[in-house]
């Protein structure tokens, strides 16, 4: 089953190639002029060049070689050799029925499945997820799903950050806040043994006084003062190297920061709809970077520099000269870079991807480009295997990264409860407070707000950076999420009210103009599909889905369909059950899902 545009490109490009140009040149886009035609070639003007001939007459001949193909209903040529093409209503008809009856709703998978790992969320553990996690949630998330619906073999791993410098930070300002606890974790490093499950229990007991917020206070202020004082950086990066060499006292302290931490990621995360395969952070491939270390000085790729160890990694003919990559600092520890490129060995070894891709901030550029390259000079991956998904930064109204309204940064949690806030306000704006139960209300509420959050974000190229504005995202008109699923609830209540009169859907026959756009937006998912997964960029569904909710709009209001005769009706109702199928599945693929009413 092809999409239309497929099939008359392949038609054009037969007629190109009878001429004795080459197929390629008959491209079929979709019109740009939908009131002339359904699609165009503009193939006749490069093959003009070529040929050296007038592109009008090209376009006349390729356009005469089409005047049979039953799927037309006209061939025109415009302008200096545009090859204007509009579908019949038989044609119409029978792909609009083929989408009807196919489950994926016209979706195809790639021809040749890989097996594809996405790492995407990239929490700290002692931090709670903050806005600028959002991006990396939402994003990763619909990439994982779209590359599993074409077929796959996919797997999402959260890849926490919990085995740098950050965590010698604040397990040094827990320390100083909290003699207790430090006299507890010297006593037990001072042992050099392992403590036993009894000693354990009383450490966590102790320890549990510290919570997230604690954790969330104290970091900054830690952050800060690495920066001016020499010393306290010292002792950090020292508590780093310790904590890696799992000194007893000190890795105690930090088990319990990640339990503390991923009570708080999984309620955020679930809350957004997102989910993973792996939960594992920096600190699982630690018992692969002292055996990495050393192949990687086998194969000569390691040098001695200051005290440290690293890799080279620029390459002849760089515009700009990359920076090494850091393995092991002068202190004795592993670097983030390390843990990175120890993680892509752990990959291989364990999944063997044929692809990995990282949905990381767009300001991780560099990072990932000289991690990448120490990758392939180590053998750890395929040249071209490794992909940085970039993303731009989530703007407040002043154009100026989202903070809140005292200039921090807002976190993620917060933002989830205004959305949701927002969300309950809107439906009581709708008249929807008291129809529906408590319950119903809540989870009504939360859909909204999680179509909300996410379409605004999935709307835009992923490299760009947007203003998120709640007023406006929030709205159940305009190009939002809410609007969206507005479309879905209302064709949810036409298939109710139908199922009560006892109509059902019936052969599709396409003839009104409405009928026609909306048929010919059922046929695009396809393509908007293969455009989303070769470009990773989940904008190209959002783009459909909102389109595909128009159309459907002006069907309704152009078209009626139970007042019709019955077997207008019946395909009617076809369209319509097809358009909601459609829908949901493009939803889902970014992320979220409609509610029953709205």
């Amino acid at each position: 089953m092809s999409d239309l545009k497929r099939g008359l490109s392949e038609a054009v490009g037969a007629a190109f190639a009878s001429l004795g140009l080459p197929a390629e040149l008959g491209r079929v886009t979709v019109s740009d002029r939908p009131d002339l035609a359904d699609f165009q070639c503009n193939g006749a003007l490069a093959a003009a060049k070529q040929a050296r001939r007038n592109p009008r007459e090209v376009a006349t001949e390729v356009a005469r070689a089409l005047e049979a193909d039953p799927r037309l209903a006209s061939v025109e040529v415009a302008g200096p050799g545009f090859i204007n093409l509009k579908v019949s209503e038989a044609a119409l008809s029978q792909r609009a029925a083929e989408i009807a009856e196919d489950p994926r709703a016209g979706a195809s998978n790639v021809a040749d499945p890989r097996r594809v790992l996405v790492d995407y969320g990239g929490p700290n553990v002692a931090k709670p997820m903050h806005v600028g996690h959002l991006r990396a949630s939402i994003i990763g998330e619909s990439v994982k799903r779209l590359y599993r619906f074409r077929g796959d073999e996919v797997i999402g791993d959260a890849h926490f950050g919990d085995w740098g410098l950050q965590m010698g930070l604040v397990i040094g300002a827990v320390m100083d806040e909290r003699p207790e606890i430090r006299d507890r974790v010297e006593a037990l490093n001072a042992r050099g043994s392992q403590p036993s499950p009894e000693e354990e229990a009383e450490a966590f007991a102790l320890f549990s006084v510290v919570s997230l917020e604690d954790l969330d206070r104290l970091y900054p202020a830690a952050a800060a003062r690495n920066k001016t004082d020499a010393d306290y950086r010292g002792r950090a990066r020292r508590i780093t190297a310790e904590l890696q060499a799992k000194k007893p006292g000190y890795h105690l302290l930090w088990r319990h920061f990640a339990k503390v931490t991923q009570v708080a990621l999984a309620r955020d995360f679930h809350a957004l709809g997102v989910d993973f395969d792996l939960w594992k952070g920096e600190s699982d491939v630690d018992e692969l970077i002292e055996p990495m270390v050393a192949e990687l000085d086998a194969k000569g790729l390691l040098v001695e520099d200051q005290g440290a160890r690293i890799v080279r990694v620029s390459r002849q003919g760089d515009k700009r000269e990359l920076p090494p990559l850091l393995v092991v600092s002068s202190e004795g520890s592993a670097m983030y870079g390390t843990t990175d490129l120890a993680t892509i060995l752990d990959r291989r070894r364990s999944f063997d991807p044929h692809l990995m891709l990282y949905v990381v901030d767009q300001r991780q550029a560099d990072h990932f480009e000289i991690v990448f390259r120490a990758a392939y000079l180590a053998g750890y991956a395929a040249e071209g295997s490794l992909e940085h998904i970039g993303f731009g930064t989530m703007n407040g109204t002043d154009g100026k990264p989202f903070k809140t309204r005292e200039g921090g940064v807002l976190k993620l949690h917060d933002l989830i409860e205004m959305t949701r806030a927002k969300a309950r306000e809107r439906l009581h704006e709708a008249g929807l407070g008291e129809e529906l139960s408590p319950e119903l209300f809540e989870d009504t509420a939360h859909k909204v707000a999680v179509a909300a959050l996410k379409f605004a974000d999935l709307q835009n190229f992923r490299g760009t950076s947007y203003v998120f504005d709640l007023d406006r995202f929030s709205s159940f008109e305009g190009k939002t999420g809410p609007y969206l699923l507005y479309q879905a609830v209302r064709v949810k209540s036409l298939l109710a009210k139908a199922a009560e009169q006892s109509a059902e859907p019936g052969p599709v026959a396409v003839a009104e103009p409405a009928e026609r756009e909306l048929a010919l937006l059922l046929d695009a998912f396809d393509a908007a599909l293969a455009e989303a997964y070769d470009k990773k960029a989940p904008h190209f569904i959002a783009e459909h889905a909102y389109r595909l909710a128009q159309a459907f709009s002006k069907f309704y209001a152009a078209c009626p369909i139970l007042t019709a005769e019955p077997a207008v009706r019946g395909s009617r109702l076809t369209l319509a059950v097809t358009m909601l199928r459609q829908l949901e599945l493009a939803l889902s693929l970014l992320g979220f899902e409609a509610p029953e009413k709205m």
